[in-house]
């Protein structure tokens, strides 16, 4: 079990993530593509992507990467630098400028337990040109087996976001923590992580922490192991159906087709409703229609890959994917 200790200041800075993070999505996707794990709404990803990389010529630039990322256990923090959250080329800039200490002393944990290549010892020693390869590695995956799918990856983030905004809202920083059971329990200034592989106490010190909700975190929330650098605990949003390319010809043809029932004013009001997150009684007494009526509705906008819901306690949340959020901005 993982225990993070708060303190009044703790509670002030605490916050989630602006977005879905680009470098612990590409991080944590590896540990899927390679787990044992079969998830059905990974599948069909973890099958396109293993079949690009075999006939990918310059795949083997990956491998040094690959080898950072065993599909199970302890990989380095410096993969993953804070300055992710500011974007993808904010956490290259700060990997690359990452301290050879912290390089040596990561890799060092890494090679207790897993055989890395020869090319290790050179980023181990901060070598420029390693630390340099490693972020081509990383930019080259990322257009392979992320970028194609980002839109879905965005979708199911931005509606874990509604979700603790609503619960912040409601019940201040203690309600926003709350809201993340069952995977984790807030009590008494402690936030718990049950299924945590490793018994650990993490006390924030005034720092607070940084939520980092993702769509390919495992079942089990991610801490950074070197309790010294800026708090961060990862944890799985509910990943909204089937992780597919947003060029996938047969997901297209049924969003198209999905988009043609979507005509009427009734469905707009209730696109429009769902622009910063409501549940079906609330559409339904916002445009005096019955929650039946509300509900069909959400049913054919979520169809069409414009709105995604998620059932919290008696209620449903339904809001806005970013193809939804463009169709209501246009």
């Amino acid at each position: 079990m993982l225990k993070i200790h708060f303190s009044g200041e703790d509670i002030l800075r605490t916050r989630v993530a602006p977005a879905a993070d680009p470098v612990w999505e590409l991080v944590l996707s590896l540990h899927v593509l390679r787990g044992r794990t079969r998830d059905p709404l990974t599948a069909n990803w973890r099958r396109s992507v293993a079949r690009d990389l075999r006939q990918d010529s310059s795949s083997e630039q990956l491998r040094l990467l690959f080898a950072l990322n065993p599909p199970r256990g302890y990989f380095p923090d410096f993969l993953t630098p804070y300055a992710s959250v500011e974007g993808f080329e904010a956490g290259l800039d700060a990997l690359r400028s990452t301290p050879v200490e912290l390089l040596h002393r990561d890799l060092s944990v890494l090679a207790a337990e897993n055989q890395l290549p020869s090319s290790a010892a050179a980023l181990a020693r901060g070598e420029v040109s390693a630390l340099h390869h490693l972020a081509e590695s990383m930019e080259q995956y990322r257009s392979l087996a992320i970028s194609p799918y980002w839109s879905r990856i965005q979708a199911a983030v931005a509606a874990d976001r509604a979700r603790r905004a609503r619960a912040l809202l409601d019940g201040g920083v203690e309600g926003l923590l709350t809201s993340l059971r069952p995977a984790m329990r807030w009590e008494s200034g402690v936030l718990e992580v049950r299924s945590y592989p490793h018994s650990r106490e993490l006390h924030l010190d005034g720092r607070g922490l940084l939520l980092v909700p993702s769509f390919f975190c495992a079942a089990t929330p991610v801490a950074l192991l070197d309790p010294a650098l800026p708090p961060v605990l990862v944890y799985p949003v509910d990943r909204l159906g089937a992780l597919v390319s947003a060029d996938d010809s047969a997901a297209s043809g049924a969003a198209r087709e999905s988009l043609a029932a979507l005509l009427g004013r009734t469905r707009a009001a209730v696109l429009q409703a769902s622009d910063e997150g409501c549940t079906t009684g609330e559409v339904a007494r916002q445009l005096n229609i019955s929650p039946a009526a509300a509900s069909q509705h959400a049913t054919v906008l979520r169809n069409a890959g414009l709105l995604v819901s998620h059932r919290e306690r008696n209620s449903v949340l339904h809001t806005l994917t970013p193809l939804g959020r463009a169709m209501l901005d246009a």
